[in-house]
C-alpha cells in the first residue's frame, strides 16, 4: 500500500510541475515574449552575481566550521615535505579557480542580452591558443615532478640504522612483526600459513624467525627520531596501509612486496599535549576497499623513545616460543631466547 501511495505522489508532483510550465507559457504569451525574456535575462544575471558571492562564502564558513576537524600537524620528515606541497597546489589552483570563476560569473552578468548590442564573432586566435594550452602543461608538469620526487625518496632504500618492520595485512586486521635481537626477520612461506599456529607462515627453519615477534593486536611500535622502514604484504586480498598522522599510504598486495620509509617526529604523548587530547592516538587506516568488514580495519601506532620501545620488546615473548612447533628442532639450529642479545649470542655459539 504504501508503495502505491509513493508513487500517486511521484505522479502528482510531475502533474503539478506540468501545470506550472503550462501557466508559465500562457503568462508569457500574454505579457509579451520580448519583454518577458528581458526581465529573465535580467534576473538570471543578478542571480549569477548572487550565486558567486553566496558561493565564496560558503567556502568559507566551510572551512571555518571544518578547520578543528582537520588533521594536526604533519608527524613525520616526509610529512611536512607533502604538506607544503599540498599548500603550493592550493595556493596554485586555488588562484586559478578565483580568476576563472570571478570572469565566468562577471562575464554572464556583463554580457546579458541587451537590444543594442551586437554579439562579436571570434573565431580564433593562435597566440592565445598557445598561451591557455602551455602555461598549465608546464605548471601541472613541475607540479607532477615535485610529487614524483617526494615519492621515489619514501619508496627508496631506507637508512641502514633504520628499524625494520613488517606489515600484513588480512581480513580484517593488521598483522605486524618486529625483528628480535638478532635484527634480522626471518623467512615466511605462504604455504606454511596456519591461523592456530602461524599466521605469517614462518618458516621454522631459519633460525632468524626464532626471536621475532608478531603483535597481532595491530600495535605498531615506533622510535622516535629514528628512520623506520615497513615491509608490506597481504595474505588475501588487497589492503592499503594509511598512515594519515605521517602523510603515507602504500598498497598491500597479496604475493608482492612493498616497501616505504618514513621518520618519526614526535611521540605519542608529545601529540597529545600539541593536539590538547589526552585521548589521541596514531592510527593505521585501511585505505582500501577490502570486503565488508574493511570499516573495522584499523591499527594504533605507538610512538615512544628508544628506550621505552626496547623495554617494551624485552617484554614480548618471540612468536616461536608461543606457537613452539611439535615437531623436533634440528640439532645445528640455535634455541631461541628473548632475554638479552648476550644470551642470543652464547646460544649461537653453541
Amino acid at each position: 500500500m504504501s508503495g502505491f501511495i509513493t508513487i500517486l505522489i511521484i505522479s502528482l508532483v510531475f502533474i503539478i510541475i506540468y501545470q506550472i510550465a503550462k501557466a508559465s507559457e500562457y503568462a508569457t504569451i500574454l505579457r509579451g515574449e520580448e519583454k518577458v525574456n528581458k526581465q529573465v535575462n535580467s534576473l538570471m544575471a543578478w542571480l549569477f552575481v548572487a550565486f558567486f558571492f553566496l558561493g565564496l562564502w560558503g567556502m568559507y564558513e566551510c572551512h571555518v566550521a571544518m578547520s578543528d576537524k582537520m588533521l594536526p600537524v604533519a608527524a613525520s620528515e616526509h610529512g611536512v615535505e607533502y604538506d607544503w606541497q599540498l599548500k603550493i597546489m592550493i595556493y596554485v589552483t586555488g588562484l586559478v579557480f578565483f580568476i576563472t570563476q570571478t570572469l565566468l560569473f562577471w562575464f554572464a552578468y556583463r554580457y546579458q542580452f541587451k537590444e543594442e548590442r551586437k554579439s562579436h564573432f571570434y573565431p580564433h586566435n593562435n597566440k592565445l591558443e598557445i598561451i591557455w594550452t602551455t602555461v598549465p602543461a608546464i605548471t601541472l608538469a613541475i607540479l607532477i615532478a615535485i610529487g614524483l620526487k617526494s615519492w621515489s625518496h619514501i619508496t627508496s632504500e631506507a637508512p641502514k640504522d633504520a628499524q625494520v618492520v613488517e606489515i600484513v595485512g588480512k581480513q580484517f586486521n593488521w598483522l605486524i612483526r618486529y625483528a628480535g635481537y638478532d635484527k634480522n626477520l626471518g623467512k615466511r612461506d605462504f604455504r606454511k600459513i596456519d591461523d592456530a599456529n602461524n599466521v605469517l607462515g614462518l618458516d621454522w627453519e631459519d633460525k632468524a624467525n626464532k626471536d621475532d615477534v608478531i603483535a597481532e593486536n595491530g600495535e605498531l611500535h615506533l622510535i622516535v627520531n629514528k628512520p623506520v622502514k615497513l615491509i608490506i604484504n597481504s595474505r588475501d586480498v588487497i589492503h592499503d596501509v594509511g598512515l594519515p598522522h605521517f602523510r603515507l599510504k602504500m598498497d598491500a598486495v597479496p604475493g608482492v612486496i612493498t616497501t616505504m620509509w618514513f621518520t618519526p617526529l614526535y611521540t605519542t604523548e608529545q601529540m597529545k599535549k600539541m593536539t590538547g587530547n589526552p585521548d589521541f592516538v596514531y592510527e593505521i587506516a585501511c585505505d582500501q576497499m577490502c570486503g565488508k568488514g574493511h570499516y573495522s580495519m584499523r591499527g594504533t601506532v605507538i610512538v615512544e623513545t628508544e628506550a621505552e620501545y626496547k623495554s617494551w620488546l624485552a617484554k614480548q615473548k618471540s612468536y616461536y616460543t608461543l606457537h613452539k612447533p611439535t615437531t623436533s628442532t634440528p640439532t645445528n639450529v640455535a634455541t631461541p631466547t628473548d632475554t638479552t642479545v648476550k644470551q642470543l649470542s652464547l646460544n649461537e655459539a653453541k
